[in-house]
């Protein structure tokens, strides 16, 4: 990752995955409570992503359409990322490869910049499901299809929240 004028830059590496959104997530809180307006996400290392990853990525999107001048970029998605994104709508939240981009020229000297994302605590697997949860909540606000191809996995997500956080309020650790 990396903040350069006006645009904060993330290129995950690998899958892009339920594993790893949480980061993304919490990175992106970090830049928006700082007054980041434009993040870009450059998915030329990513070899795929799950729908947690795109949930997340979606969630990313709104909350940035809600902010005055905000946007979420993808940059150098690939063929196949391509595909999934659009597949699931989300090219009507995010700009993908814009060409007037004000960080096209530059790709270079950006990657060059770039630096690991300090690692951060992993989430409990409350916090992991609720994250899940929430992404597919996302997806599924966004079109009539993302509706009806994951009303089973979040309603199975729904009672696996539900069932955690009755254990933790029972006091048994999840």
């Amino acid at each position: 990752m990396g903040n350069f004028e006006g645009f904060t830059w993330i290129r995950p590496h690998g899958k892009g995955s339920f594993a790893n959104s949480p980061a993304l997530k919490a990175y992106f809180e970090k830049c928006l409570a700082e007054g980041g307006k434009l993040l870009v996400v450059d998915l030329s290392d990513c070899t795929g992503m799950d729908s947690t990853f795109m949930g997340t990525l979606a969630g990313i999107a709104s909350r940035l359409s809600a902010v005055e001048g905000g946007l979420l970029q993808i940059a150098e998605p690939g063929g196949r990322n391509r595909r999934s994104l659009e597949d699931l709508g989300l090219d009507f939240l995010m700009d993908i490869d814009p060409p007037a981009a004000i960080w096209r020229g530059a790709l270079e000297i950006i990657r060059d910049g770039l630096h690991p994302i300090q690692q951060q605590a992993q989430p409990g697997r409350l916090q992991r499901s609720r994250h899940v949860l929430e992404a597919h909540k996302t997806l599924s606000d966004i079109n009539e299809n993302n509706a009806r191809s994951f009303t089973n996995v979040v309603g199975m997500l729904e009672e696996e929240v539900a069932e955690k956080e009755k254990l933790a309020n029972d006091g048994e650790s999840i």
